[in-house]
C-alpha cells in the first residue's frame, strides 16, 4: 500500500448545520455501526483501569462516546467530548446521565484543548489519520504528557477498505460521505506507524488490526 496521503476532507469544511454536514453525521453513525467501532474501542478500554476523567478527540456530536460507555459498564466518569465546535445534543447528554456519567463539552483546537486537560485516558475514533506525522507527534506527545493511558480506532490504509470505501453508496451515504471514506483511507494507517511517533519511554504500546478495515493502537503506564 502506498504512504499515507492526507487531503481535506469535505465535512470539516462544512458548517455544522449545512443539510449535507448534518446527513452525513447521520451516514457515519451508520458507517461506524458496520465498522463496529464502538465495540472495538470498548474491547480496548476495557484493558485500562477504570479512569475518572475520560477525554474523546474530534468527538462530533458524542454519540459515538456514549455507545461505548453504554458497551462498558463504568459509572462516575467524567466524559469531555472534544470538538471544534459543541453539537452535543441534549439527548445525547441525558444518555451519559443515565449511565452514571458527566459529559462536557470542550470546544476548540485539539492542540490547545489537549494542554488545558486533567484527563486519566484519551481515546481517538477515526480522528488521527486528519494529522500529517509532525502534527500527530505533537498531538501524542501532548496526551503522552497528560493521561496514563490513549487507545484509537483509526482507517486501516489497505487495499480492502479502500474497495469498502468506494462502496458506500450501497448504504445510501451521501456525496460528502463517500468522498471522505476515500480520503480517509488513504491517510490511514499500516504497521506501526503510530508506534514510531509515540514518546516510548515508560509505556506498553499496541498496534494492529481489528477486523478488515480498522487499524488499533494502545499506550499504557507501566503503572497502569
Amino acid at each position: 500500500m502506498a504512504a499515507r496521503l492526507l487531503e481535506p476532507e469535505l465535512l470539516d469544511e462544512l458548517a455544522a448545520d449545512d443539510p449535507r454536514a448534518v446527513r452525513s453525521r447521520r451516514d457515519l453513525v451508520r458507517v461506524n455501526a458496520v465498522m463496529r467501532q464502538q465495540a472495538i474501542m470498548a474491547g480496548l478500554l476495557r484493558g485500562f483501569t477504570p479512569p475518572r476523567v475520560l477525554a474523546d478527540l474530534g468527538s462530533g456530536d458524542g454519540r459515538f462516546l456514549l455507545g461505548v460507555a453504554r458497551r462498558l459498564g463504568w459509572r462516575d466518569v467524567t466524559a469531555l467530548v472534544v470538538d471544534r465546535q459543541d453539537i452535543v445534543s441534549g439527548q445525547t447528554r441525558a444518555g451519559f446521565a443515565a449511565l452514571g456519567w458527566r459529559c462536557e463539552s470542550v470546544t476548540g483546537d485539539v492542540f490547545d484543548a489537549m494542554k488545558r486537560l486533567e484527563v486519566d485516558i484519551v481515546i481517538a475514533n477515526l480522528f488521527l489519520h486528519h494529522l500529517d506525522n509532525m502534527a500527530l507527534t505533537r498531538l501524542l506527545a501532548l496526551v503522552a504528557a497528560k493521561a496514563r493511558g490513549f487507545a484509537a480506532a483509526e482507517p486501516r490504509r489497505s487495499g480492502t477498505a479502500l474497495l469498502a470505501s468506494r462502496l458506500l453508496f450501497a448504504l445510501g451515504c451521501n456525496d460528502v460521505t463517500r468522498h471522505d471514506a476515500v480520503a480517509s483511507v488513504r491517510a490511514g494507517f499500516a504497521g506501526d506507524e503510530i508506534s514510531q511517533l509515540w514518546p516510548r519511554d515508560g509505556w506498553m504500546l499496541r498496534e494492529g488490526v481489528a477486523l478488515p478495515f480498522t487499524h488499533i493502537f494502545t499506550a499504557r503506564r507501566d503503572a497502569v
